[in-house]
């Protein structure tokens, strides 16, 4: 049987790290732990021993992970979430095989909106015990998968293929291909002469080639913050944009939409998630269920 060692951190420890780099200091993180300030600075300085690197960085300020605190408090959240689900999956296998317990989810806006409401809706009615939470993050940079990366995450719903590269641990799968439209103020009859309008998750390493081709495209005049406000700005005349069908769903009639031709650029459409989590059942389920929801306007990946 194996046995655990004086370098290993033990649950309470992996909390302590996790509640420090959440609150942003020790004597915050000991009124949410219940501690005293002393437990919780002996607590880090043990883990830190053990670990052989200074995990926070304190001051007047408080305290923030260090580049190695930032890897460990990742590690930490993932380790204290397989211990939940190693829990909830053995008390669920007892129960008949359900699938029960919280399932947390990143996803970007129009996914949130528009791909995930009919896949939660059937999970929970096959699996009433399973408690999705879902949290709304901007696809740039990290995006959603820097949220399971950072294990604050089970399943992230990413736009794939994009320059920043998957975190090492992390497995990614498509599920469908968004292609891309011009969309204007209905009845307007030259698009091509309204100022662009855009916003951050817009354009990713899939459509740039095609985008930097296309001289008609000006720059944009206008920078939104989500692509909701993009269609709002498009349907009273303020510009025209070039947007992914998942984004277009249920766009307002003063909206018109233009296909893009043969050559159109596309968005691909995946999940992420950690290489520990791919086999858990709840896991398994929102794959599932995601594979049976195809978009309209979308596309199978090839």
């Amino acid at each position: 049987m194996a046995r655990t060692t004086d370098s290993d951190l033990a649950p309470h420890e992996l909390r302590v790290l996790v509640a420090v780099a959440d609150a942003g200091g020790f004597s915050a993180a000991a009124g949410t732990l219940g501690l005293t300030q002393s437990a919780v600075s002996h607590s880090v300085r043990g883990s830190e021993r053990k670990i052989g690197a200074v995990l926070f960085r304190r001051g007047r300020a408080g305290a923030r992970p260090t580049p190695a605190g930032e890897r460990a408090v990742a590690h930490a959240r993932r380790v204290l979430r397989l211990l939940d689900v190693l829990g909830a999956e053995a008390r669920a296998a007892a129960r008949s095989g359900t699938v029960a317990g919280p399932l947390r989810i990143a996803a970007f806006r129009s996914a949130a909106l528009h791909l995930l409401p009919p896949a939660l809706q059937r999970l929970r009615d096959r699996y009433p015990e399973l408690d999705p939470r879902v949290r709304i993050v901007r696809e740039v940079g990290r995006g959603t998968a820097g949220e399971v990366a950072d294990g604050k995450a089970d399943i992230a719903v990413a736009t794939l293929g994009g320059t920043v590269p998957l975190p090492a641990g992390l497995v990614a799968s498509a599920l469908f291909d968004e292609p891309y439209a011009l969309v204007h103020a209905a009845g307007h009859t030259a698009p091509d002469t309204l100022p662009l309008v855009d916003w951050a998750e817009n354009c990713g390493s899939r459509t740039r080639a095609w985008w930097a081709a296309q001289d008609w495209i000006p720059r944009a005049t206008v920078e939104a913050e989500d692509d909701g406000a993009v269609l709002s700005l498009v349907a009273a005349g303020h510009g025209m944009a070039i947007m992914p069908a998942l984004a277009l769903t249920g766009a307002p009639d003063s909206v018109a939409t233009v296909a893009l031709g043969p050559g159109r650029p596309t968005r691909r459409v995946g999940y992420v998630t950690g290489a520990e989590a791919a086999g858990s059942a709840a896991v398994r389920a929102l794959v599932r269920e995601l594979r049976a929801t195809l978009p309209a306007g979308c596309l199978p990946p090839r």
